[in-house]
């Protein structure tokens, strides 16, 4: 069925304007390849862990079924708030200061249309996960991209000097994201301080997308709200750190006054999160701390595995801090056409990636490989790889 010829050309023009997610497009056209071995989606093949199901099951066995407070069950707000104080040290209130979304997604979105207005702009450090981008442009904001790769995918605060020297007053905020999606870079404290201080000098929100939080490999987590938090939005979720995308459960931590607002962005939008996955949620942030310390010894060997298959064949790939990707450096042989070359290796070799170029301008150039995939894909995917490199 078409729409009716009178409504064609209707649509809100900002939407029209952005592109579908190029990540998923793109995966569902490796997924059409017949006999194709994918590494492109960032989802954990791991299973929610037992106690965090049974607290679900638990859950909907006692009906609980009704609309939950729009800003999260006063459990897991609770659950949050003590498990931020516990790895941050950082103090919220769980009444005000605290909003239950449906993933990281939904926060990153209801926090986005609270803050941006049209006009503004936004600074995201490239390469960087491509959700950030049409997002601020369907809000009217425009999206300043910082390449990064000359600095191994990390902001400096003197590049970020300069990147307001030259955008001036209409900058109104910045998007960190750390452990980072595609890169698994960290920032490391004394840089996440740096860029405090501007942030701080140039009055600017920030908002801090921490999701890969609990799988960092080396050394302790920093989060930049503890120099700045009231100016930071910290977003963060369950989905990675316990393998429980599904259940579509993420969290934001800001100041009250702030909050209010996203939380009425958010209630406008979804009304609230199911009381089930909140259930899930807080027993994994409450009892679940050795989760995702079990999940990173699996990740790491099999990052170790892949990043020395990668650099056997010429495609050495950013050393990885956390998270579970390899962003790795297309062979010279092929040129810097990287979405010809994930697309060459999909149709011809039978191993999904994602062009590095779908992650801004810092990732032109270079390929991500997700590494959450089984050890059994992962080893399967290299020799692949291997024979296409080998070939061509």
């Amino acid at each position: 069925m078409e729409l009716a010829s009178s409504l064609k050309g209707q649509i809100n023009p900002r939407l029209l304007a952005v592109s579908a997610s190029g990540v998923r497009s793109f995966d569902a056209m490796v997924s059409s390849i017949p006999g194709v071995v994918k590494l492109t989606i960032g989802e954990p093949d791991l299973n929610t862990p037992e106690h965090v199901k049974s607290a679900a099951n638990h859950s909907i066995t006692n009906n609980d079924s009704h609309y939950a407070p729009q800003n999260g069950t006063e459990e897991f707000r609770q659950a949050v708030v003590n498990y931020i104080h516990r790895t941050r040290g950082l103090d919220y209130d769980p009444a005000t200061e605290v909003v239950a979304t449906i993933g990281a997604t939904e926060a990153i979105s209801s926090t986005f249309f609270s803050i941006l207005k049209p006009g503004d702009k936004i600074i995201i450090p490239t390469p960087e996960w491509s959700l950030y981008f049409p997002l601020a442009e369907l809000a009217g904001a425009a999206p300043i991209q910082v390449d990064t790769s000359a600095d191994d995918f990390v902001l400096t605060p003197k590049h970020l000097e300069q990147v307001l020297e030259e955008h001036g007053e209409s900058v109104k905020a910045i998007l960190l994201n750390y452990p980072n999606n595609p890169t698994g870079r960290e920032y490391p404290e004394e840089v996440l301080r740096g860029l405090a201080k501007v942030i701080e000098e140039h009055n600017l929100f920030c908002i801090a997308d921490e999701i890969y939080s609990d799988l960092v490999y080396n050394g302790k987590h920093f989060s930049i709200a503890n120099a700045i938090q009231d100016r930071t939005v910290l977003i963060s979720g369950l989905s990675k750190s316990h393998a429980m995308t599904g259940y579509r459960l993420g969290y934001l931590c800001a100041p009250a006054d702030l909050a209010a607002q996203i939380n009425k962005m958010h209630s406008l939008m979804v009304t609230a999160v199911n009381d089930s996955a909140q259930a899930a949620g807080a027993e994994a942030l409450n009892n679940g701390e050795m989760d995702p310390v079990e999940s990173s010894k699996v990740y790491v060997e099999r990052r170790d595995f892949l990043a020395s298959a990668l650099n056997e064949i010429g495609m050495p790939p950013v050393s990885p801090d956390g998270a579970f990707y390899l962003f790795a450096k297309i062979p010279a042989s092929f040129g810097t056409d990287d979405l010809d070359f994930a697309t060459r290796l999909a149709k011809e070799g039978k191993v999904g990636c994602v062009p590095g170029s779908y992650f801004g301008e810092g990732g032109k150039g270079y390929v991500r490989f997700s590494y959450a995939a089984s050890m059994n894909t992962i080893q399967e995917a290299a020799k692949r790889l291997k024979a296409f490199v080998a070939n061509n």
